[in-house]
């Protein structure tokens, strides 16, 4: 059986994410091990594109972060056919130029990004909660010019793990 993640909101929203871990197990044995550290208690959503992508796990809050906690990216591009994709509510990793540059920052897709298969590691499915992702997604941003991030802080409280890592 899957591990599941559980993304509960300071607002009261939750998602929940099979995660894949057969199909990308560095990734999701990473993710476990930031969330069961409490690394993204209290940190933000800090970048939305309604209909792209919602993007959080950075520790400063901002897009500019970089970490010394990165991976091997687990996508076609970078040498692993996981057979995952960015349709709506996939759970991937962001990262930089470099393939192997993820390390805790991640994103949810609001609307299908068929664009990011084989470039990006996806590494899980949300199983509930699209009405939470809708919502984030519908916030209101400053913008494109000022990374689309949202005027007021969207808050993740907590992620919970259900079930072990592999």
């Amino acid at each position: 059986m899957n591990p599941v993640a559980e993304i509960i909101m300071e607002s009261g929203g939750r998602m929940s994410f099979e995660l894949f871990i057969r199909q990308a197990p560095l990734t999701v044995n990473h993710f476990i091990d930031l969330a069961a550290s409490g690394f993204y208690d209290g940190l933000t959503f800090h970048r939305v594109v309604q209909g792209y992508v919602i993007q959080g796990g950075s520790a400063d809050n901002t897009c500019g972060c970089p970490t010394e906690l990165t991976i091997t990216g687990e996508f076609t591009q970078n040498g692993f056919d996981t057979g995952l994709t960015h349709e709506r509510g996939a759970i991937s990793m962001a990262r930089d130029e470099d393939f192997d540059s993820a390390g805790t920052q991640f994103f949810i897709v609001h609307q299908d990004a068929h664009k990011l298969d084989g470039r990006y590691a996806a590494f899980g499915k949300m199983r509930e909660g699209f009405e939470t992702l809708d919502a984030i997604a519908a916030v209101p941003t400053a913008g494109a010019d000022r990374e689309n991030r949202p005027l007021e802080p969207v808050v993740i409280k907590k992620i919970r793990i259900y079930g072990e890592k592999k």
